[in-house]
């Protein structure tokens, strides 16, 4: 469903303003935002932006990055941000495919995606940000020895995302197709609350990418 154009858009954006980047040149200043001593995790399609702003609530010595391409969506994480006061965050409005137009590779420690769009016809697989074409997209962001945190509702969508990971040679752990059933540490999106309230079962997997991977990828026509 479509998200309603929020009324002030860009009064209220403008009032977070300190809690994003401008893009232009931020590959080259990257460094002189976020400190390289100091993990930096990411969240491709933040939403609401629930999740990443109570990671970064909770792990003040850390750095997150909220991306998202829905403009009325990163404004309401960056409002949660602003209410709470805190300054290891940053919103960006970008789509996956770009995102190495403007982060360095090899920067990122942990990468989230969260209930991502499972776009359920088959025409079009290659959106998914579990298909290989999209994971070549941003897995160079990732550091050597970081991984990628999954999780989503949608059980085709999770079938589909284990067996293409699997193929590109990353090491699944902590697979689950119950999380809340499970003592694993969670935050919750709000997506995830509203489904689990449901009885909907949460599927969770973390994955790091082998040698395999990144030679198998660089095959991969975007």
């Amino acid at each position: 469903m479509r998200m309603r154009k929020k009324k002030n858009g860009d009064l209220r954006f403008e009032r977070c303003a300190g809690w994003t980047i401008e893009t232009e040149g931020l590959k080259e200043q990257f460094y002189s935002h976020f400190d390289p001593k100091k993990p930096i995790e990411m969240e491709i399609g933040s939403g609401k932006g629930r999740f990443i702003v109570a990671h970064a609530r909770e792990n003040p010595d850390r750095q997150y990055i909220s991306i998202e391409r829905v403009k009325d969506c990163l404004i309401m994480g960056m409002e949660k941000a602003l209410a709470k006061g805190l300054s290891n965050i940053k919103f960006f409005c970008l789509n996956a495919e770009d995102l190495l137009e403007y982060m360095p590779e090899e920067s990122m420690d942990i990468i989230y995606l969260n209930f991502s769009d499972p776009w359920p016809k088959s025409r079009y697989a290659k959106r998914r940000l579990t298909h290989r074409r999209m994971v070549k997209c941003y897995l160079p962001l990732l550091k050597k020895g970081g991984k990628i945190c999954f999780k989503t509702d949608n059980r085709d969508l999770f079938d589909f995302s284990v067996e293409e990971f699997k193929d590109l040679g990353f090491e699944l752990s902590e697979l689950t197709y119950d999380l809340h059933a499970t003592d694993t540490p969670n935050i919750m999106t709000e997506y995830e609350e509203r489904f689990s309230s449901m009885g909907v079962p949460i599927n969770r997997f973390v994955a790091k990418p082998s040698e395999q991977t990144y030679a198998l990828l660089s095959k991969v026509e975007k």
